[in-house]
């Protein structure tokens, strides 16, 4: 397909005030017209995170399956308590305080005193700030690990929504918050995420968007080779979007030299991965293959996994800013509540518009406009058109030198977090620790919660089973039919050492043989053909803690994805046993057991 259909096709018929002057040296768009498309970005972002939060981090290097898909609903609207939404109103509120001119020690020590919790790269970064040591190094990969990481690109989006067609400050407003906490492809992913909410003011084909925005960051940068990646992959398939997902995984999650950070290391099938590509690829991938409708864009970004609300939040937020809020559906805009206000900050959302009209409007004065007013009064921003600059490339995999850049004691001062006594320090560590083993917690009991309501729809048809020590991944859970098998219960290991365990108490009866009978099986491109390898996984059962079957469910063991196993329980005749059927990681390689017609047969 020819790059010039593909942008006719999504190009979003919409009316527009805006306009480009005939001599390419202004672009003109009213206030009115500004606030419907700031707006409408703001409720965007709002939409995406809201939808897709029940899913975040739970489908790790796996696409999300339509029934897992969230249903939305028009209260999720009202995002006040998240933080992918309140964290960049932290670098609002230091504009609205001190202007465009700010210094980045004074954004550093603005962010240092914030007050709300923080995980990866901007947990790093505040955790050096408030240790005194400034940005640009609180940033620098030689004292943050998680420098390539998603944080700022979550954060950027209020640097174009407070900059329609002029990229060249989402660039300068990185340089000054992004460095604060990321490096690298970590900032260069902001930068370009708050240029394409510059470009989406005056601009609706996507690709246009995403190549105006592509100028705004160092072509040699991995981040910049990612977004021609997906260009290129959208070109050459631009109906299926699946297609283009496992590209991306290939490239951007499991090889080593395009994934850098400490918590995105280069991983199999359900690896967790926060890095700043990766997770940017998937809001590209929701932007093109969504193809300017909004549910679409919102639920493809969702689907990819990962931080599936973050980027949901940043591909909505574009799109919804080339629509405008006077497009949008009702489904979400009718129940946001106007007087609901933001966790940690001094805006509600009334407040935050007014906020981003008096940043805008310093906004279209420092790049060389002006604000004027028409014949009817109302105000027109007058944006000249100028050539991007992009940052200088830097790289976390080959950092340059650091600058030896240090918070003075008059700076430490104003840190409301920050003691000289050093046995702070010490208390701060478990800040880390705890939020580990609660993540842990949460994920462990959010999977138990779920895992546990779907044994109850397989007791149904299997009564007596319990399931432990079972994550939901791989779509783990009852499943009415599968490859084949009616009544299916799909297991996933929580860990890779230690086995998923269905257990069940039972009398054998004397005077009659007992069999243990049932399916196994493992994941096939039969059963997910567009996933081209075969898993498998070692099956073990117990018979009270003695081991009876040890065997690999795989290709060879088992026909067209299925083997049938039958244990003879006649030596416990008379008993009260308790069986244990284990679904143990053999290689960690798509591990998911399938488990069909468990039953006693007694003849």
């Amino acid at each position: 397909m020819k790059k010039t259909l593909i942008a006719a096709m999504l190009i979003i018929c919409l009316g527009t005030a805006s306009t480009l002057s005939a001599d390419l040296k202004t672009r003109n768009i009213s206030m009115d017209e500004y606030v419907d498309k700031m707006k409408a970005g703001w409720i965007g972002q709002m939409a995406g995170v809201g939808w897709g939060a029940p899913t975040e981090f739970r489908f790790k290097g796996v696409i999300i399956s339509t029934n897992k898909v969230p249903e939305w609903k028009p209260g999720k609207i009202n995002q006040f308590k998240q933080d992918d939404i309140y964290v960049e109103m932290t670098f609002i509120q230091t504009l609205e305080d001190y202007g465009f001119d700010v210094s980045i020690r004074q954004a550093g020590i603005d962010f240092a005193n914030s007050g709300y919790r923080l995980w990866h790269a901007n947990t790093c970064g505040r955790k050096n700030l408030r240790n005194g040591i400034a940005p640009p190094d609180s940033g620098h990969p030689k004292f943050n690990k998680c420098a390539d990481d998603i944080d700022y690109q979550i954060e950027a989006d209020y640097s174009g929504l407070i900059a329609p067609g002029m990229p060249q400050i989402p660039i300068e407003l990185g340089e000054k918050f992004g460095r604060v906490m990321n490096y690298g492809d970590g900032f260069y992913a902001g930068q370009f995420v708050g240029a394409m909410y510059s470009a989406a003011f005056f601009e609706t084909d996507i690709i246009k968007i995403i190549e105006d925005a592509l100028k705004s960051i160092p072509a040699e940068s991995q981040y910049a080779e990612m977004v021609r990646d997906m260009l290129k992959w959208y070109e050459e398939d631009s109906d299926d979007w699946q297609a283009t997902w496992d590209k991306i995984e290939k490239k951007y999650h499991m090889n080593p030299e395009y994934t850098h950070a400490k918590c995105s290391k280069p991983g199999d099938m359900g690896k967790f991965s926060i890095d700043a590509k990766l997770n940017g690829a998937y809001i590209l991938m929701g932007m093109l293959y969504g193809k300017g409708d909004i549910d679409k864009t919102i639920v493809i970004s969702m689907r990819c996994g990962q931080d599936s609300d973050c980027n949901p939040s940043n591909a909505g937020g574009i799109l919804c800013t080339a629509l405008g809020m006077s497009k949008l559906p009702e489904k979400f805009t009718s129940a946001l509540d106007m007087k609901g206000k933001f966790s940690h900050t001094r805006y509600d959302f009334p407040g935050l518009v007014e906020v981003s009209k008096k940043l805008v409007r310093q906004a279209v004065v420092r790049c060389g406009g002006s604000v004027k007013k028409d014949k009817a009064g109302k105000e027109m921003l007058i944006i000249p058109v100028k050539k991007v600059v992009p940052s200088e490339l830097i790289q976390t995999s080959n950092p340059g030198p650091i600058a030896n850049s240090k918070f003075t004691e008059e700076e430490m001062a104003m840190i409301k977090g920050h003691q000289k006594k050093p046995v702070v320090v010490a208390q701060k560590k478990p800040e880390v620790v705890d939020w580990k083993k609660e993540k842990k917690m949460k994920e462990a009991a959010k999977a138990k919660e779920f895992l546990d309501g779907e044994m109850k729809k397989f007791a149904k048809i299997t009564p007596g089973w319990t399931l432990t020590n079972c994550h939901k991944e791989m779509d783990a859970g009852f499943h009415a039919s599968w490859s084949g098998r009616k009544n299916v219960l799909v297991t996933h290991p929580h860990k890779d050492t230690d086995g998923c365990v269905l257990s069940r108490e039972v009398d054998i009866p004397e005077g009659k043989k007992t069999t243990l009978h049932f399916e196994a099986g493992h994941f096939t491109p039969h059963i997910h053909p567009r996933h081209k390898v075969n898993g498998d996984w070692m099956l073990i059962v117990r018979v009270n803690k003695q081991e009876l079957v040890k065997k690999i469910v795989g290709v060879k063991t088992a026909k067209e994805g299925w083997m049938t196993v039958d244990v003879d329980l006649s030596e416990y005749a008379g008993k009260k046993v308790n069986i244990e059927l284990v679904n143990q990681a053999n290689d960690w390689w798509y591990e998911a057991g399938y488990w069909a017609g468990i039953n006693l047969k007694h003849e």
